[in-house]
């Protein structure tokens, strides 16, 4: 795993909270397609975030997917804003999108494994099925 690699390498402490399959695929059984699906998805991370970081007394939250060129930055920060007045724990947006390529370029540098998908298994399943479909051109 990348971030395990990286957070030893840079002194970084990473909180793993546990990750519960069945909970994302409950949320979005009725709205696999984009962009419901990613609604569901990001509103559940963004939550779990929220919480972790009020348990363990930090003040502020944001997420890794501002910096991504192919989200909804809006809906993001929306999401963000509203999960913040629930939990009591300031989102920090910030467009980060400015920095994605030569973030990337540096993850790629230092041998950091960058996936090309969100992470979600109908997009993972998605994107094996295009490399899949290039292979055979």
């Amino acid at each position: 795993m990348a971030v395990v690699k990286f957070s030893g390498t840079s002194k970084i402490e990473i909180i793993y909270p546990e990750y519960i399959p069945s909970e994302f695929l409950s949320a979005v059984k009725e709205k696999q397609e984009k962009p419901e699906r990613c609604v569901m998805c990001w509103s559940l991370r963004l939550e779990k975030t929220a919480q972790v970081a009020k348990l363990n007394g930090f003040y502020t939250f944001s997420t890794t997917l501002l910096v991504s060129p192919y989200q909804d930055q809006k809906l993001l920060k929306k999401i963000g804003n509203e999960i913040s007045q629930e939990e009591g724990v300031f989102f920090h947006y910030e467009d980060f999108r400015p920095g994605f390529r030569k973030a990337h370029d540096e993850a790629k540098a230092k041998g950091i494994y960058c996936q090309k998908y969100c992470g979600c298994i109908y997009s993972m399943s998605r994107q094996l099925a295009e490399s899949e479909e290039r292979r055979k051109l």
